[in-house]
């Protein structure tokens, strides 16, 4: 008897089906649960520029569940903290994003952090929401099935390791940040600029000639329907902040 279903997005990337996501900032748990009832594939919960800490993210873990579909609730967490992890696996997450993955020992690391003895480094505890408290019997030997590792590739340095994170068993898809890519290019705020606009195309090609699903950040249509073109899967299309904004400059210029 298990708590979740299987991990929907792990298998999607791995048969290199397109998943679409949906970015949430704002740490509103009905704001959660309402985008997890939309059908979205999955949805990032943002630790890395949001205001989280591991009692909030459990409560976005259970909305999410609550709203009772397949969506997976991805955590972004703000670096590769083994200890932050465990208890975020203990508390029923197991899709991870990790940004800024900028070498080997990190990308290692990130998966590391997920798996138990000998495969990893996550302290073992057998009675946590993960395993249903004990009474999922078959959690120590499947529970890496439904662990989904997703590494973030924003910098030039980042795109010349994606063949060697390419071979590192545990990861499942690197998903380019096109905004620090661009600042690490000189090119901040501008992920337009021909440059950077190249250097996704080329990130994306690699991510993709590795087996690895290759992500995108990117809310408008045109742009996110082009890189689904080039075979890029794990693809985050809108967000809370950006539905936010749209919509309330919408309804007030109608209204004008």
């Amino acid at each position: 008897m298990t708590l979740y279903s299987p991990n929907a997005l792990k298998r999607k990337l791995a048969a290199r089906q397109t998943a679409l996501g949906f970015w949430l900032s704002l740490n509103t748990i009905a704001g959660t649960e309402i985008a997890a009832g939309a059908g979205f594939d999955w949805l990032l919960l943002d630790a890395e520029h949001s205001v989280h800490d591991l009692e909030s993210i459990e409560r976005h873990v259970l909305a999410a569940h609550h709203a009772a579909t397949e969506t997976e609730l991805v955590v972004r967490v703000p670096a590769i903290d083994a200890n932050l992890i465990k208890g975020l696996i203990d508390a029923g997450v197991r899709s991870f994003m990790y940004p800024y993955v900028q070498t080997m020992e990190e990308a290692k690391l990130a998966v590391a952090a997920t798996r138990y003895l000998p495969a990893g480094i996550r302290g073992y505890s057998g009675s946590t929401r993960a395993n249903r408290y004990g009474r999922d019997k078959s959690y120590n030997a499947t529970y890496a099935d439904d662990i989904c590792v997703i590494v973030q590739i924003e910098s030039p340095q980042a795109i010349g390791n994606i063949g060697a994170y390419g071979k590192i068993d545990g990861v499942d898809a690197m998903l380019i940040g096109a905004n620090d890519l661009a600042a690490n290019m000189g090119h901040l705020g501008n992920t337009a600029h021909p440059d950077v606009v190249a250097a996704v195309d080329k990130a994306g090609d690699a991510i993709i000639a590795t087996g690895k699903a290759a992500g995108f950040q990117f809310f408008d249509a045109p742009t996110a329907r082009r890189l689904i073109g080039q075979g890029f899967t794990l693809a985050a299309v809108g967000g809370d902040i950006n539905a936010m904004v749209r919509g309330t400059a919408a309804t007030l210029d109608a209204l004008k």
